[in-house]
């Protein structure tokens, strides 16, 4: 079974009959300190099972004992499940101004749409991102979202842990996952010959944990919600130093700072005439086509950047680039998506050659070619055209167990490069490749 379909690594948060917790700034009283305040948990019964078969008269006759013990566990747990740190927060904005110091400190990264800050905040090393509100949003819509997403819980994210409001600005405190992004994975600025995902197996890892944490995110994540992450590109995946799985980042993003429009304002459609009410944000080869026209940002935006990702990962080549030409002295684009589609037309032949090299063509063809079409199936230009993501989760995971039987049954060592022909014309071991690679295993990914 796939790793990051495991039903361990997820776990779902519970149902209430309730939208979320009551809150108004009158209300929220902090339990342990006065710069953040920890939000009531919906509730929820506490169920206690027992090892042994027990009967039915047993529970008559220890009825007061039972109940008595119930009681007394469920206030345990309860109590334990408060003190919890991850339960989510909403910090003062003098927490926030002191792990940074005021915003002077070193900024982690910055863009145009954000920047961050990686910090101790409450004794805990976190990332703090700072991000415009896009639109209003009302106080207890804010909170049930933040409940809820604080509250999901999967492998292939990076966990919220709380937020703090101040003018126009949101601040998304997020946990630190030492790593680097997949774009750096790939392609090494300081030596692009080299990467660490030098293997069909941790390819098809990558993709397995993408696709079951955005799945997730659509599907699982909410008490009877569903969810958007609006932010899926390579810098936005973090690939976990040591066992090299993938994380997202910025779940939560989109629904907290206001980019996600409501069902009844996704009605009004958003087209020209109205570009000029909202500023479009997005990254350029990553946003779907529809998302460039309307504004409106929906799940099939997710599963159309999702593809362009895979492309990258199957590749090693960039979403979007333009090269000089040397004939017109203009520029020439050139996408992933129409070098992929390309190769899909030749059939294994073109996907064989269009799959990253560095990977020495030690990879299962079939699988690969698989692969390539669901990718493209992800980044049609009809949104009504492509699939859903538990669709595209299930493909993933059924290719990547395909690829691990592959490689069991060639038996391929894992710490060694191996080049099979047609490129070459008998089986190579490159040992300088060896060497090359276990002199990198220990460098510092951060």
């Amino acid at each position: 079974m796939c790793r990051s379909k495991k039903s361990t690594d997820v776990i779902r948060p519970r149902s209430s009959n309730s939208k979320g917790p009551s809150f108004s700034p009158s209300s929220r009283k902090p339990k342990t300190s006065k710069s953040s305040s920890s939000l009531s948990q919906p509730s929820s019964s506490t169920s206690i099972t027992n090892n042994s078969v027990l009967s039915s008269g047993y529970f008559d006759n220890n009825s007061s004992y039972y109940n008595s013990f119930s009681t007394q566990a469920s206030k345990n747990l309860s109590s334990i499940r408060d003190s919890l740190p991850e339960n989510p927060h909403i910090y003062d904005f003098s927490d926030i101004c002191l792990a940074t110091d005021n915003f002077r400190s070193n900024r982690f990264s910055s863009s145009s749409a954000s920047s961050s800050w990686l910090c101790n905040l409450q004794g805990k090393q976190v990332v703090i991102f700072q991000r415009k509100m896009r639109r209003p949003i009302e106080l207890a819509d804010l909170v049930h979202k933040l409940s809820v997403i604080c509250r999901s819980h999967h492998s292939s994210l990076i966990k919220l842990l709380g937020v703090s409001l101040s003018g126009n600005y949101v601040y998304l405190v997020y946990e630190y996952v030492h790593g680097v992004n997949l774009r750096d994975c790939l392609r090494n600025p300081k030596n692009p010959s080299f990467t660490v995902l030098s293997s069909w197996i941790s390819r098809m890892q990558i993709a397995a944990d993408i696709a079951s944490g955005l799945d997730y995110i659509h599907h699982c994540s909410g008490l009877e919600t569903s969810f958007t992450h609006n932010h899926i590109k390579i810098t936005s995946i973090i690939v976990a130093e040591g066992s090299l799985m993938a994380k997202i980042c910025h779940f939560g993003t989109a629904e907290l700072c206001g980019e996600v429009t409501t069902d009844e304002e996704s009605s009004k459609t958003l087209g020209r005439s109205k570009s000029k009410v909202m500023k479009i944000e997005g990254t350029r080869g990553y946003m779907a086509p529809e998302l460039q026209f309307t504004g409106l940002v929906t799940q099939k935006c997710d599963v159309y950047a999702f593809g362009v990702v895979i492309l990258e990962l199957l590749s090693g080549k960039e979403a979007l680039k333009f090269l000089v030409d040397e004939e017109s002295g203009g520029y020439q684009r050139v996408s992933v998506i129409d070098t992929a589609r390309e190769a899909a037309a030749g059939g294994s032949a073109g996907v064989r050659t269009w799959i990253d090299r560095r990977l020495k063509d030690s990879f299962p063809v079939d699988v690969a070619e698989k692969m390539v079409l669901v990718a493209l199936e992800c980044v049609e230009e009809d949104p009504k055209k492509r699939p859903d993501m538990d669709k595209v989760a299930g493909q993933v995971s059924k290719l990547y167990l395909e690829s691990k039987n592959w490689a069991d049954n060639i038996g391929l060592p894992t710490d060694i490069s191996v080049s099979i022909a047609p490129r070459h014309s008998c089986l190579e071991f490159d040992v300088l490749s060896l060497w090359y690679l276990r002199s990198f295993s220990t460098c510092d990914l951060q």
